[in-house]
């Protein structure tokens, strides 16, 4: 049995079925209680846009899920190991594998199994559900909670230079073009960077070259006047190439289409570690959850009759939640160009798991 990396098949089928419902059951605790909270803190905003009602509030909430399943996803499968553990090493269970000769990681195979297929399936939901859901969650944040976008392809908070000039749009729809800004600030700035004329409309097209602001209302600084001229044509230097690159969110496109965006600003020579850090991170975040069994393994190991499993426990969740803070740091510290975008993303993976494999050898005993 020693050669053999699983226990039996029915043996394996049991933690495997115990493990899973656990992840199950803490990740619906976790989505509801967080989903509780943040409707307390945006269903005031959401509401006071006239027309808005519990309609508004469910399609809300239908958005922010897919979100906090994807965040909070490795943390059930944690909370689940820890408590799998917890009950198996109560019970004896672990002693008696231990007895029939399994070694630890026999005994830790069925979860990491397990942990393998959630993290295949969190992978595909973060490709299909979330950076949908992503996308228009932002894109109807920034239209402050009015008309709900249907294309999911508008993008939200867009902040553009033309110089030493500035563009902003709450949201942007089409491509090429058919842009359309809406909700559009400009900010002209004279010598030392300094704002001398601002102005504010509520539509922008490209008007080839420039773009055409729509009822514009100018302020001009020097002066402290205000106006509104019949037409006016700003960011001649801003093409519609320049708007598709500018506004790329990674967090709301897939792995494919990341990917060839990277290719896109590399091809123009524009800087791309934020974008591959999270290009990568889009594989390493999923696979995560591959780790939490390893890490809260430590729970499993040891006489519960010794006093010392409650610490035990402590321990993995404190493992568990070191990778979370390393790996958000290590991310942060990418996406400025602190670390290379590949280390960035895989080196608190690695780390953990030598750390999980160091812990379980030595406590298995």
């Amino acid at each position: 049995m020693q050669l053999d990396f699983f226990p039996s098949r029915s043996l394996t089928l049991y933690l495997a079925k115990m493990f899973i419902v656990r992840i199950l059951a803490v990740l619906v605790m976790l989505v509801l209680v967080l989903m509780m909270l943040d409707l307390l803190s945006n269903s005031g905003e959401i509401l006071a846009v006239e027309g808005n009602g519990q309609g508004e509030l469910l399609t809300y909430a239908s958005l922010r899920i897919p979100q906090l399943i994807q965040r909070f996803l490795p943390y059930s499968v944690l909370l689940a190991t820890i408590i799998t553990l917890v009950t198996l090493n109560q019970n004896s269970e672990v002693i008696a594998m231990k007895a029939a000769g399994l070694s630890a990681h026999q005994v830790l195979a069925p979860l990491l199994l397990t942990a393998t297929v959630v993290a295949a399936i969190s992978f595909a939901f973060n490709e299909r559900v979330v950076t949908r859901a992503t996308s228009t969650l932002k894109a109807w944040e920034s239209a402050e909670w009015g008309p709900v976008p249907q294309d999911s392809g508008v993008k939200a908070d867009v902040y553009l230079t033309d110089g030493s000039n500035v563009l902003t749009a709450a949201t942007i729809t089409g491509s090429g073009d058919n842009i359309v800004m809406n909700k559009v600030t400009w900010y002209e700035r004279g010598a030392g960077g300094l704002i001398r004329l601002q102005v504010r409309a509520d539509r922008a097209t490209f008007a080839n070259p420039g773009w055409r602001l729509e009822n514009p209302v100018r302020f001009n600084v020097s002066t402290t006047t205000t106006d509104r001229p019949e037409s006016m044509v700003v960011g001649q230097e801003l093409t519609p190439e320049q708007v598709d690159l500018d506004t790329i969110d990674p967090d709301a496109q897939s792995f494919l289409d990341l990917h060839e965006s990277i290719q896109a600003h590399e091809a123009v020579g524009r800087r791309t570690a934020e974008m591959r850090a999270k290009w990568w991170h889009k594989l390493s975040g999923p696979l995560s959850s591959v780790l939490m069994p390893l890490l809260g393994a430590v729970a499993a190991f040891g006489l519960a009759r010794s006093g010392h499993l409650f610490v035990r426990a402590l321990i993995g969740m404190a493992l568990g939640f070191a990778y979370f803070v390393v790996d958000n740091a290590a991310l942060a510290m990418g996406s400025f160009g602190g670390y290379p975008p590949f280390l960035a993303a895989w080196a608190p993976f690695f780390l953990f798991l030598l750390v999980g494999e160091t812990v379980l050898i030595r406590t298995e005993e």
